[in-house]
């Protein structure tokens, strides 16, 4: 029978298309589910604040009535301005291993962005850089994290046969806690302190709002990240937005800023505890226990694994190490709160300058995740 596509037009479909992964993956040990109202926000022009640069829509795949597939068209204006592109993203895309439904979605990705005047398809990419992008092609036997997205293996071998090729590569690593900083690191670190005037803060909760914490931290990634592949600065929307949403439930003792000597700031490292194995208990429902499981794993019994979300430092103090004293303030507290492991979360492979911060550590690259491209 013949695959349609259908356009996602109310909200009961848009259930449709947010629990379509969630019995694609069930049970499986390794995929990490979202937040079913995390992705309703995610999803909606009037939460989100990306739709003020960004205009998306929806599909799903139907074979004999049952939904074998989703994918959202996405048109990022303001990265398509910064990188002087006119590229359709596709992104949240899964579908049951059939090639004549990844084909069918995608085509219609194709004829949705033809029809907008786009030139290419690129993805899986969100609507920016901070939501989950990069189709897994390594570390299929490896647990996913609660910022990243994952797929079966049999995705890539789709793209391929549709005729995508790779566009971007992100790495992850998996890092093990020192039970002591080495020497040299802890020298070299003192040193760098030392010589370019800077001091490590603990930021205080207070702070984020009354000395506009939150504000700077999300201005140095903006700076920070502009020029790594598809960003697009966030706008004061977006920064307002994260600010009320996600840094209350961060643990602060788990957040590192270095400012230089006139108190500005100059390198941001954000963490907190893993929340994969929470979420999958929680099985992307708050209620009636998921809010239970999340609180447990962020308050009391923290789990053994970190997650490193944000790392930030000002482009003129990139390559002098100033990334080091983030770890030298962080890795004790880590040490104290009982963690083992830390999850790098990707990485884009040409970032070398990132990837040279694990020097110190022992490390392993486990993951791997693509950003696939076919122009028309």
């Amino acid at each position: 029978m013949a695959i349609i596509i259908k356009k996602v037009s109310n909200k009961k479909e848009l259930k449709t298309f947010i629990r379509f992964n969630y019995e694609l993956y069930k049970n499986n040990p390794y995929s990490v589910p979202d937040l079913y109202d995390d992705m309703l926000g995610t999803f909606s022009p009037q939460k989100n604040a990306a739709f003020e640069f960004c205009e998306a829509d929806y599909f799903l795949a139907y074979k004999d009535d049952k939904v074998v597939g989703r994918v959202a068209a996405i048109i990022n204006r303001r990265a398509n301005e910064t990188w002087n592109k006119k590229e359709v993203r596709f992104g949240w895309i899964d579908f049951v291993d059939d090639p004549e439904v990844s084909k069918a979605l995608l085509d219609q990705v194709e004829a949705w962005g033809k029809e907008r005047g786009m030139e290419a398809m690129v993805g899986p990419l969100g609507f920016t850089d901070l939501d989950a992008e990069g189709m897994l092609v390594e570390g299929f036997d490896q647990l996913s994290t609660m910022s990243t997205i994952y797929n079966y293996p049999y995705y890539s071998q789709h793209m391929e046969r549709l005729g995508f090729e790779k566009e971007a590569d992100w790495v992850e690593f998996k890092l093990t806690v020192p039970d002591k900083l080495p020497e040299k690191f802890v020298r070299i670190s003192e040193i760098i302190l030392q010589k370019y005037k800077l001091k490590i803060k603990k930021l205080k909760r207070s702070e984020i709002k009354e000395k506009n914490y939150g504000q700077k931290i999300f201005d140095l990634i903006n700076e920070a990240y502009a020029p790594l592949y598809g960003y697009s600065k966030m706008t004061q929307g977006q920064i307002n937005q994260y600010i009320k949403t996600y840094l209350p439930l961060i643990d602060l003792r788990m957040v590192s800023l270095v400012e230089d000597e006139a108190g500005e700031l100059v390198a941001v490292g954000i963490s907190m505890p893993s929340l994969s194995e929470a979420l999958q208990k929680a099985k992307g429902k708050m209620l009636p226990f998921g809010w239970y499981h999340l609180l447990k794993a962020l308050f009391f019994k923290k789990p053994k694994v970190l997650d490193l979300l944000l790392v930030g430092v000002k482009p003129e103090y990139q390559s002098k190490g100033v990334n080091a004293l983030l770890f030298y303030d962080l890795v004790p507290i880590y040490q104290q709160m009982g963690f083992q492991y830390g999850e790098s979360n990707p990485e884009l492979e040409v970032n070398k300058k990132v990837q040279a911060q694990w020097s110190a550590f022992e490390s392993v690259q486990h993951k791997r995740r693509r950003a696939y491209k076919k122009v028309f």
